[in-house]
């Protein structure tokens, strides 16, 4: 039963969810609407905690500090009014739920950041490294059908042959 909710909950999605984590430093593009206009807003804050990730809309506790007053931003990912989510880096943190950021002070923190380039270059090392295993089994997948279809292809030549053979004897 539960994996039932899960798949029809990954299909009520609208888009691809972003790879977020805790502790990761995002720019969220808001769509606002003021006196009749519409544009887009950028809140740039890390990530403090996620929300039902298999649900069909997780939310997302977004915490920057401007003007030394902490915002909050808590959002549901799939709404209509963000228009996208973008990783700008990442820290390493032990803890999925960051609330105890909420007392401390951003020296005070001192999280061990990834720049985005030192993501990029590891994701594309995961992506080689997929490649490389997807075109492996595809080798494997396509020796094991050829061998199939020469299988197949013998016992249609003997078939033929008895068949011959048969026709023959009348």
């Amino acid at each position: 039963m539960n994996q039932k909710v899960i798949k029809f909950n990954l299909g009520q999605r609208t888009k691809d969810m972003p790879d977020l984590r805790s502790g990761d430093v995002v720019k969220v593009y808001r769509k606002i609407q003021e006196a009749g206009k519409e544009r887009v807003q950028i809140f740039e804050g890390m990530v403090i905690a996620i929300k039902g990730k298999q649900s069909s809309s997780p939310m997302v506790t977004i915490r920057k500090v401007s003007n030394g007053v902490g915002v909050e931003l808590v959002l549901p990912i799939f709404s209509p009014s963000v228009e996208k989510v973008e990783l700008v880096k990442r820290a390493k943190v032990k803890k999925s739920k960051l609330y105890c950021i909420r007392e401390k002070t951003a020296k005070s923190l001192r999280f061990k950041f990834k720049a985005l380039a030192d993501l990029i270059a590891v994701d594309e090392k995961e992506e080689v490294a997929a490649e490389e295993v997807k075109e492996e089994k595809n080798e494997e997948v396509n020796e094991e059908v050829k061998e199939e279809v020469k299988e197949e292809v013998k016992e249609e030549v003997k078939e033929e042959k008895k068949e011959e053979k048969v026709e023959e004897k009348k």
